[in-house]
């Protein structure tokens, strides 16, 4: 069994995911013993974003979530969701 380098203290989430691309994890971490795990409250980090729709498509949008009881700004990202994914 190799010897594993000792992950270093990071500063910020950026310095961190910078350290990471460069890296090879298997110098770090022995991923033959890790373990799956599930984190059910972790939500994803989301960004405000300012958008401009014409009156009439936001107007549509609108009538659409309400039809499905749902705000209309969560639609919108279900939609996306949809089309990206």
């Amino acid at each position: 069994m190799k010897k594993l380098k000792p992950i270093p203290t990071f500063k910020t989430e950026a310095e961190e995911r910078e350290f990471w691309e460069s890296e090879d994890s298997t110098d770090y971490v022995d991923w033959s013993t890790a373990q799956r795990v599930r984190f059910p409250n972790l939500k994803p980090s989301t960004t405000a974003i300012s958008l401009r729709l014409p009156v009439g498509l936001l107007e549509q949008i609108k009538i659409a979530a309400n039809k499905r009881d749902v705000p209309y700004q969560s639609l919108i990202k279900i939609w996306l969701a949809e089309k990206v994914g």
